[in-house]
């Protein structure tokens, strides 16, 4: 397929291969609800793996109309940052084994994208992307790169969701990810999917939003069964990520252990697949 960023010398899939190889994880125990910590991981299994946290600033649905290009701190790309990818980064770095790089914001159309295996997309049910992106991000992931979407909640926005997805994929469908799945035990041995609430709706006393009361873990495969994606629905990662050193909410402690568990485990997974 033709790399139409120009960047041709690499794909995501080529050290992820390699690197996959030699490595075999060894599932830690799930800690308690307040542990952010696992219980003493054999990280030398998990080293010569990279990762930067690679926050993807998109086109959205009234940027031309209401935001100042000059002024991004209230658009939705840029929700939960830079606090959310600054304590994740720190969380993977302490955990595991794994080499980790300062967190970067990029365009679909930089070239330098397809030198990262992952990226990270807030708030996509603001997502519109042009043409060009739709056939940008179609390319990383069939290439072997996986995006992960996070912080949208109830049927409005999973439509205009879908709707972008259908664009990227017209041929592949959007399914849920079984609870016997390996990424509930790449790192953590995980349950249930977690639902992890924004910090306005821990407030109010709930865990959701936007009428997105059940959570899911949804994908879309390639050819070899891979997945692509990992689309966080009903659920707020970036706000348990962003929360986390925040001591004035205790009783918050809980979401931001939900959110590192399978936040890291949604990149170990993709790292070594």
């Amino acid at each position: 397929m033709k790399n139409v960023t120009g960047a041709k010398s690499w794909s995501p899939r080529s050290w992820i291969v390699s690197a996959a190889f030699l490595l075999t994880l060894v599932p830690a125990l799930q800690p308690p609800a307040g542990a952010q910590l696992p219980d003493a991981p054999d990280a030398g299994r998990l080293a010569g793996l990279q990762w930067r946290f690679v926050r993807i600033k998109y086109h959205f649905i009234g940027e031309n109309a209401t935001m100042n290009a000059e002024d991004f701190y209230g658009e939705p790309w840029y929700i939960d940052a830079p606090a959310a990818e600054q304590n994740l980064s720190r969380r993977v770095k302490t955990t595991t084994a794994i080499q980790v790089e300062d967190p970067i914001v990029l365009q679909l159309d930089d070239p330098r994208l397809f030198t990262y295996p992952w990226i990270y997309f807030v708030e996509p049910g603001n997502l519109k992307m042009p043409d060009s992106d739709v056939a940008t991000l179609r390319e990383f992931l069939l290439r072997g790169g996986t995006a992960t979407f996070d912080d949208f909640h109830g049927p409005i926005e999973w439509d205009i969701f879908s709707r972008e997805m259908k664009r990227v994929f017209p041929d592949r469908e959007i399914i849920e990810v079984p609870k016997d799945h390996p990424v509930f035990s790449s790192f953590y041995k995980i349950d249930a999917y977690p639902q992890v609430a924004g910090l306005g709706s821990f407030l109010a006393g709930r865990s959701w939003e936007k009428g997105g009361n059940i959570p899911h873990l949804r994908t879309i495969l390639d050819d070899t069964g891979r997945p692509m994606v990992f689309i966080n629905w009903n659920t707020d990662m970036g706000d348990g990520w962003e929360w986390s050193n925040a001591e004035e909410y205790p009783g918050y402690i809980k979401y931001t252990a939900m959110a590192y568990r399978m936040g890291i485990n949604e990149i170990l997974y993709a790292l070594t697949h």
